[in-house]
Protein backbone atom coordinates (compact mmCIF):
# COMPACT_ATOMS: atom_id res chain seq x y z
CA UNK A 1 0.00 0.00 0.00
CA UNK A 2 2.70 2.38 0.86
CA UNK A 3 4.08 2.05 -2.64
CA UNK A 4 0.97 2.52 -4.12
CA UNK A 5 0.94 6.02 -2.72
CA UNK A 6 4.34 6.66 -3.90
CA UNK A 7 3.78 5.97 -7.08
CA UNK A 8 2.52 8.88 -9.05
CA UNK A 9 5.75 10.00 -11.47
CA UNK A 10 4.92 13.68 -10.77
CA UNK A 11 6.12 13.98 -7.53
CA UNK A 12 2.62 14.88 -6.27
CA UNK A 13 0.89 14.82 -3.22
CA UNK A 14 -1.65 11.14 -3.01
CA UNK A 15 -5.59 11.86 -2.23
CA UNK A 16 -7.91 10.13 0.48
CA UNK A 17 -11.45 11.14 0.01
CA UNK A 18 -15.01 10.25 -0.31
CA UNK A 19 -18.11 10.87 1.93
CA UNK A 20 -18.14 11.38 5.91
CA UNK A 21 -19.93 8.21 6.06
CA UNK A 22 -21.56 5.43 3.76
CA UNK A 23 -24.97 6.80 3.18
CA UNK A 24 -25.93 4.07 0.08
CA UNK A 25 -24.55 2.51 -2.70
CA UNK A 26 -25.35 4.76 -5.72
CA UNK A 27 -24.07 7.63 -3.51
CA UNK A 28 -20.63 5.79 -2.86
CA UNK A 29 -19.94 5.15 -6.78
CA UNK A 30 -20.64 8.47 -7.71
CA UNK A 31 -18.47 10.29 -5.67
CA UNK A 32 -15.62 7.45 -6.22
CA UNK A 33 -16.38 7.48 -9.90
CA UNK A 34 -15.93 10.90 -10.08
CA UNK A 35 -12.78 11.81 -8.09
CA UNK A 36 -10.80 8.46 -9.30
CA UNK A 37 -11.51 10.34 -13.01
CA UNK A 38 -10.35 13.62 -11.32
CA UNK A 39 -7.42 12.27 -9.65
CA UNK A 40 -6.08 9.64 -12.84
CA UNK A 41 -6.34 13.10 -15.03
CA UNK A 42 -3.71 14.23 -12.51
CA UNK A 43 -1.80 11.52 -12.10
CA UNK A 44 -2.23 11.35 -8.20
CA UNK A 45 -2.50 8.09 -6.08
CA UNK A 46 -6.31 8.03 -4.64
CA UNK A 47 -7.75 6.01 -1.40
CA UNK A 48 -11.53 6.45 -1.24
CA UNK A 49 -12.55 7.13 2.19
CA UNK A 50 -15.88 6.07 3.77
CA UNK A 51 -16.69 5.34 7.22
CA UNK A 52 -18.64 2.37 7.29
CA UNK A 53 -20.32 3.39 10.59
CA UNK A 54 -20.13 6.92 12.84
CA UNK A 55 -19.89 6.24 16.98
CA UNK A 56 -18.42 9.75 17.30
CA UNK A 57 -21.49 11.89 17.18
CA UNK A 58 -22.56 14.86 19.22
CA UNK A 59 -26.06 13.71 19.76
CA UNK A 60 -27.93 9.60 20.28
CA UNK A 61 -30.19 11.01 17.19
CA UNK A 62 -27.61 12.02 14.96
CA UNK A 63 -27.02 9.32 11.72
CA UNK A 64 -24.45 6.79 12.31
CA UNK A 65 -24.93 4.65 8.89
CA UNK A 66 -26.85 2.11 6.83
CA UNK A 67 -25.64 -1.13 9.03
CA UNK A 68 -22.29 -2.08 9.26
CA UNK A 69 -22.42 -5.06 6.80
CA UNK A 70 -24.56 -3.29 4.19
CA UNK A 71 -21.86 -0.55 4.16
CA UNK A 72 -18.84 -2.88 4.48
CA UNK A 73 -20.11 -4.50 1.16
CA UNK A 74 -20.37 -0.70 -0.64
CA UNK A 75 -16.72 0.22 0.37
CA UNK A 76 -16.37 -3.45 -1.30
CA UNK A 77 -17.94 -2.74 -4.49
CA UNK A 78 -15.85 0.83 -4.88
CA UNK A 79 -12.76 -0.95 -4.36
CA UNK A 80 -13.51 -3.64 -7.11
CA UNK A 81 -15.16 -1.37 -9.63
CA UNK A 82 -12.75 1.45 -9.79
CA UNK A 83 -9.72 -0.72 -8.26
CA UNK A 84 -8.79 1.65 -6.25
CA UNK A 85 -8.03 1.04 -2.42
CA UNK A 86 -10.23 2.18 0.50
CA UNK A 87 -10.07 3.37 3.81
CA UNK A 88 -12.33 3.46 6.46
CA UNK A 89 -12.57 4.19 10.43
CA UNK A 90 -12.59 0.91 13.61
CA UNK A 91 -13.76 2.11 16.81
CA UNK A 92 -12.71 -1.21 19.11
CA UNK A 93 -10.47 -3.95 18.83
CA UNK A 94 -13.28 -6.26 17.69
CA UNK A 95 -14.10 -4.56 14.29
CA UNK A 96 -10.45 -4.36 13.14
CA UNK A 97 -10.17 -7.70 11.70
CA UNK A 98 -14.00 -7.94 10.45
CA UNK A 99 -13.40 -4.77 8.53
CA UNK A 100 -10.36 -5.71 6.80
CA UNK A 101 -12.24 -8.49 5.32
CA UNK A 102 -13.04 -5.17 2.81
CA UNK A 103 -11.15 -2.41 2.92
CA UNK A 104 -6.71 -1.93 2.45
CA UNK A 105 -6.57 1.00 4.69
CA UNK A 106 -8.32 0.64 8.54
CA UNK A 107 -8.34 4.34 10.21
CA UNK A 108 -8.33 5.03 13.86
CA UNK A 109 -10.31 7.84 14.93
CA UNK A 110 -8.29 11.11 16.70
CA UNK A 111 -10.30 10.29 19.84
CA UNK A 112 -8.74 6.67 19.99
CA UNK A 113 -5.09 7.18 18.57
CA UNK A 114 -4.14 6.35 22.32
CA UNK A 115 -5.80 3.11 22.41
CA UNK A 116 -2.94 0.31 22.64
CA UNK A 117 -5.14 -2.48 22.19
CA UNK A 118 -7.34 -0.66 19.00
CA UNK A 119 -3.90 -0.07 17.54
CA UNK A 120 -2.11 -3.29 18.16
CA UNK A 121 -5.18 -5.15 16.37
CA UNK A 122 -5.63 -2.83 13.55
CA UNK A 123 -1.56 -3.50 12.98
CA UNK A 124 -2.11 -7.65 13.57
CA UNK A 125 -4.29 -7.42 10.39
CA UNK A 126 -1.43 -6.26 8.03
CA UNK A 127 -3.30 -3.55 7.07
CA UNK A 128 -1.89 -0.21 6.35
CA UNK A 129 -2.81 1.68 9.51
CA UNK A 130 -3.83 5.57 9.16
CA UNK A 131 -3.91 7.13 12.60
CA UNK A 132 -5.72 10.60 13.05
CA UNK A 133 -3.76 12.90 15.60
CA UNK A 134 -5.84 13.37 18.66
CA UNK A 135 -6.68 17.20 18.83
CA UNK A 136 -5.63 16.73 22.55
CA UNK A 137 -2.04 15.81 21.27
CA UNK A 138 1.47 17.39 20.32
CA UNK A 139 3.19 16.13 17.02
CA UNK A 140 5.46 14.88 18.98
CA UNK A 141 3.30 12.39 20.90
CA UNK A 142 2.45 10.62 17.65
CA UNK A 143 5.93 8.95 17.78
CA UNK A 144 4.58 6.86 20.37
CA UNK A 145 1.46 5.71 18.51
CA UNK A 146 3.20 4.95 15.38
CA UNK A 147 5.80 2.84 17.56
CA UNK A 148 2.70 0.59 18.64
CA UNK A 149 1.98 -0.64 15.08
CA UNK A 150 5.49 -0.85 14.44
CA UNK A 151 6.38 -2.84 17.45
CA UNK A 152 3.31 -4.88 16.69
CA UNK A 153 4.92 -6.08 13.46
CA UNK A 154 3.60 -3.82 10.97
CA UNK A 155 5.63 -1.06 9.40
CA UNK A 156 2.60 0.57 7.06
CA UNK A 157 1.18 3.80 8.86
CA UNK A 158 0.68 7.13 8.16
CA UNK A 159 -0.37 9.93 10.65
CA UNK A 160 -3.22 12.38 9.87
CA UNK A 161 -3.62 15.85 11.26
CA UNK A 162 -6.82 16.93 11.71
CA UNK A 163 -5.73 20.22 13.54
CA UNK A 164 -5.88 20.81 17.36
CA UNK A 165 -8.39 21.83 20.07
CA UNK A 166 -8.46 26.14 20.42
CA UNK A 167 -10.17 27.11 23.18
CA UNK A 168 -13.62 25.03 23.98
CA UNK A 169 -15.10 25.05 19.71
CA UNK A 170 -12.76 25.52 17.43
CA UNK A 171 -9.75 23.71 15.79
CA UNK A 172 -6.35 25.34 14.61
CA UNK A 173 -3.85 23.45 12.08
CA UNK A 174 -0.12 23.90 13.58
CA UNK A 175 1.65 23.35 10.66
CA UNK A 176 5.12 23.20 12.27
CA UNK A 177 3.88 19.79 13.32
CA UNK A 178 4.00 18.36 9.42
CA UNK A 179 7.93 18.61 9.67
CA UNK A 180 7.59 16.98 12.82
CA UNK A 181 5.61 14.23 12.41
CA UNK A 182 7.69 13.36 9.27
CA UNK A 183 10.58 12.65 11.44
CA UNK A 184 8.84 9.50 12.26
CA UNK A 185 9.41 7.91 8.89
CA UNK A 186 6.17 7.76 7.70
CA UNK A 187 3.75 9.49 5.57
CA UNK A 188 2.12 13.06 7.03
CA UNK A 189 -1.96 13.44 5.81
CA UNK A 190 -2.95 16.80 6.11
CA UNK A 191 -7.14 16.36 7.02
CA UNK A 192 -7.95 19.76 5.15
CA UNK A 193 -11.82 19.02 5.74
CA UNK A 194 -11.78 17.96 9.99
CA UNK A 195 -10.19 20.62 10.60
CA UNK A 196 -12.11 23.44 10.10
CA UNK A 197 -14.53 21.79 11.91
CA UNK A 198 -16.11 24.15 14.93
CA UNK A 199 -17.36 21.11 17.62
CA UNK A 200 -19.56 20.67 20.29
CA UNK A 201 -21.68 23.87 18.70
CA UNK A 202 -24.95 24.97 20.92
CA UNK A 203 -27.53 22.98 18.79
CA UNK A 204 -25.38 19.62 18.91
CA UNK A 205 -24.50 19.65 15.31
CA UNK A 206 -20.59 20.26 14.52
CA UNK A 207 -20.05 23.50 12.38
CA UNK A 208 -17.22 24.15 10.10
CA UNK A 209 -15.62 26.79 7.97
CA UNK A 210 -15.80 24.94 4.70
CA UNK A 211 -14.57 28.25 3.00
CA UNK A 212 -11.48 27.60 4.27
CA UNK A 213 -10.53 24.19 3.01
CA UNK A 214 -8.64 25.59 -0.01
CA UNK A 215 -6.62 27.67 2.56
CA UNK A 216 -5.86 25.69 4.50
CA UNK A 217 -4.51 22.74 1.52
CA UNK A 218 -2.65 25.08 0.38
CA UNK A 219 -0.52 25.59 3.37
CA UNK A 220 -0.28 22.15 3.77
CA UNK A 221 0.61 21.73 0.16
CA UNK A 222 3.63 24.24 0.68
CA UNK A 223 4.61 22.90 4.20
CA UNK A 224 5.19 19.37 1.99
CA UNK A 225 2.49 17.13 3.38
CA UNK A 226 2.77 13.58 1.85
CA UNK A 227 -1.17 13.50 0.98
CA UNK A 228 -4.88 15.26 1.40
CA UNK A 229 -7.44 14.00 2.85
CA UNK A 230 -10.98 15.83 1.73
CA UNK A 231 -14.77 14.51 2.40
CA UNK A 232 -16.65 15.95 0.19
CA UNK A 233 -20.67 15.03 -0.97
CA UNK A 234 -22.49 16.29 -4.00
CA UNK A 235 -24.90 18.17 -1.35
CA UNK A 236 -23.15 19.20 1.81
CA UNK A 237 -26.12 20.51 3.03
CA UNK A 238 -27.95 17.09 2.85
CA UNK A 239 -25.35 14.89 4.43
CA UNK A 240 -26.04 13.01 7.32
CA UNK A 241 -22.67 13.52 8.78
CA UNK A 242 -20.10 16.41 9.03
CA UNK A 243 -21.60 18.41 6.00
CA UNK A 244 -20.60 21.39 7.64
CA UNK A 245 -16.94 21.24 7.10
CA UNK A 246 -17.32 19.49 3.44
CA UNK A 247 -16.07 20.56 0.04
CA UNK A 248 -18.13 20.27 -2.56
CA UNK A 249 -17.87 17.58 -5.18
CA UNK A 250 -18.17 19.98 -7.91
CA UNK A 251 -15.12 22.08 -6.64
CA UNK A 252 -12.35 19.29 -6.05
CA UNK A 253 -10.87 19.47 -9.66
CA UNK A 254 -10.14 22.98 -9.49
CA UNK A 255 -8.72 22.45 -6.17
CA UNK A 256 -6.84 19.80 -7.31
CA UNK A 257 -5.43 21.65 -9.97
CA UNK A 258 -4.38 24.54 -8.18
CA UNK A 259 -2.52 22.62 -5.63
CA UNK A 260 -1.13 19.89 -8.09
CA UNK A 261 0.28 23.50 -9.46
CA UNK A 262 1.83 24.32 -6.07
CA UNK A 263 3.52 21.31 -5.48
CA UNK A 264 4.97 21.29 -8.96
CA UNK A 265 6.41 24.63 -8.56
CA UNK A 266 7.97 23.71 -5.33
CA UNK A 267 9.25 20.68 -6.41
CA UNK A 268 11.24 23.30 -9.63
CA UNK A 269 13.37 24.51 -6.22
Amino acid sequence: MLNYLKSSSTGNFFLLAGPCVIEGEEMALDIAETIANITARLNIPYVFKGSYRKANRSRIDSFTGIGDEKALKILRKVRETFNIPVVTDIHTSEEAAIAAEYVDILQIPAFLCRQTELLVAAAKTGKMVNIKKGQFLSPEAMEFAVRKVIDAGNNQVAITERGTTFGYQDLIVDYRGIPTMQKCGVPVILDATHSLQQPNQAAGVTGGRPDLIETVARAGIAVGVDGLFIETHREPSKAKSDGANMLPLDQLATLREHLTAIRMTINQF
